[in-house]
């Protein structure tokens, strides 16, 4: 219970009332009573009020009429309006001037202290409750981690361990504590599951594998295109499930869930790669080898990423059927309302695709901008300012308007991020890659303990850059560092959303298919 909690209690009967003021009292809650609206405003300007009980029906001014003032002078203090009345207009002109909660008498006590509950009481008791839910799940999490043998085990894994990070986002230092443990656990016990496993993955007799990033065309875009449905295919750079699990809400007052699942971004983790290979439906060194003039290699300085509307043409007539499609690239909210503003030429495309860089572009500012570094401290603060921008986007209004006009929407990824903390040596010639979360280069040196090496790229149908490329990827937390200048760089990245190597973060990826209510 709130300490001290004082309750304002407005009602004209408040004699048949006493056992309820009793009860309240009984179990600590100071109780001020009025028997007028102008005497609960008076009462509400003098005092220091956490709840109010307004009875709806009060001789001179009704409870309707002094909820105004009376939220103007308690802002943010829960109001609870009590009537004897059960007529709907009543209870709807109650609920839409903002009421918190609406009681019909004869109350009980009980009824009256759960509501107090619900209102005051209510985050303390479910961080509570959800506290202990994760500390009696926590063995069990322990061991499906400790047994985790397939990709299905490991889906499941980083479901729970969202669903949890989600639950405790607001339940203290120790329990985030205890989650972090828990994560850095899952993802060292991820990591030597994907350097067992992921080269088995692209072998031919393998049927045994998740979703990858080159058959999301294939297995979920083109099976809707030919059901007859048009298809609004939305990809948010950088979207991890965590952040998914957040904007999803927004979305159901208008569209419903028809599957949702994680697909397995490839390595490397980045755009160049797992982005290239969604819209070509193929893997990079298979880009590389049959479209060498559109693969921009890594020691390339030219953008990575300008040639996916050819690459999905090309993947479109490989399906080999006449599909009309579109692609837009928004790279910042103009573009995003120059596209919503124009969305009747969208709906004459049987798929219309739309690529959005916000999340991206957030993670990349984070990096370079203090303040951008302060709104988004940490991970509940990363997913925050996602929403933020979700719910402020016109993206929000394409997927509306794409619900209306009966299109069935994916929304999906290419790659997830992971705030890095732990730097790991690597050194390299002026050809290496810059990327923190793997190298390609020829002449690495580095500790093979730290890393998952691959010294023969096309095993992972990856191209190289000559015969002795080597690539090695980062895991968990880690991010490779220079020797030269080594505090500053490790200062400069520490704590920054980073991706292109393995982790549960990366790798797992969200795809939603929504159609309209």
């Amino acid at each position: 219970m709130i300490k001290d909690a004082t309750i304002l209690w407005a009602d004209d009967e408040m004699d048949l009332l006493k056992p309820h003021i009793l009860f309240l009292q009984s179990k600590g809650y100071k109780v001020i009573t009025a028997t007028n609206g102008d005497d609960a405003l008076i009462k509400a300007r003098n005092s220091d009020i956490d709840l109010v009980f307004l009875d709806e029906n009060m001789p001179g001014k009704g409870g309707l009429e002094v909820l105004a003032p009376l939220k103007q002078l308690l802002p943010g203090v829960p109001v609870i309006m009590i009537t004897k009345s059960e007529e709907e207009d009543i209870m709807d002109e109650a609920i839409g001037s903002k009421i918190d909660d609406y009681l019909i008498k004869p109350v009980n006590p009980n009824q009256v202290l759960l509501s107090i509950k619900k209102h005051l009481d209510n985050r303390r008791l479910i961080t509570h409750k959800t506290t202990s839910s994760y500390q009696s799940e926590f063995n069990s999490l322990g061991l499906q981690i400790s047994n985790a043998r397939n990709y299905f085990d490991w889906m499941a894994i980083y479901k729970k361990l969202v669903y949890w990070e989600l639950e405790l986002e607001s339940s203290g230092q120790e329990m985030a504590e205890m989650l972090k443990m828990q994560k850095t656990e899952a993802n060292n016990a991820f990591s030597k599951y994907i350097k067992s496993n992921y080269s088995s993955w692209f072998k031919a007799e393998n049927t045994n594998k998740p979703l990858l990033s080159p058959a999301v065309v294939g297995q979920r875009v083109l099976p809707l295109l030919e059901q007859g449905n048009k298809v609004m295919l939305i990809i948010i750079d950088n979207l991890r499930y965590d952040q998914w699990q957040i904007i999803m809400p927004e979305l159901t007052d208008f569209c419903k869930v028809d599957k949702e699942e994680l697909y397995f971004s490839i390595l490397p983790t980045a755009t160049q790669y797992a982005r290239n290979a969604l819209f070509a439906g193929l893997m990079p060194l298979e880009i590389q080898q049959l479209y060498p003039q559109l693969w921009v290699s890594d020691e390339d300085e030219e953008g990575k990423n300008q040639n996916e509307e050819e690459f999905l043409k090309i993947q479109m007539n490989r399906i080999g059927k006449k599909f009309r499609h579109c692609y837009e690239k928004i790279n910042n909210q103009k573009a995003a309302k120059r596209l919503s503003d124009s969305f009747s030429n969208l709906k004459n495309f049987d798929l219309a695709v739309a690529v959005f860089n916000f999340v991206d572009i957030l993670s990349h500012a984070r990096t370079e901008t203090e303040v951008v570094m302060e709104l988004a401290s940490d991970e509940a603060a990363y997913r925050s300012i996602t929403l933020s921008w979700f719910q402020h986007s016109s993206l929000l209004d394409i997927i509306r308007e794409s619900a209306k006009n009966g299109m069935k929407i994916i929304i999906t990824t290419d790659h997830g991020t992971i705030r890095v903390s732990n730097p790991v040596k690597v050194l390299g010639d002026k050809r290496t890659s810059s990327n923190l979360r793997y190298k390609l280069g020829r002449n690495l040196n580095y500790n093979p303990k730290d890393v998952f090496e691959v010294r023969k790229p096309s095993e992972l149908h990856l191209p190289g850059v000559n015969l002795t490329s080597t690539y090695i990827f980062a895991s968990n937390y880690d991010y490779f560092v220079y020797p030269n200048n080594y505090n500053q760089f490790v200062n400069y990245y520490k704590n920054t959303f980073q991706h292109g190597g393995i982790s549960m973060e990366e790798m797992m990826i969200p795809l939603a298919i929504l159609s309209a209510k």
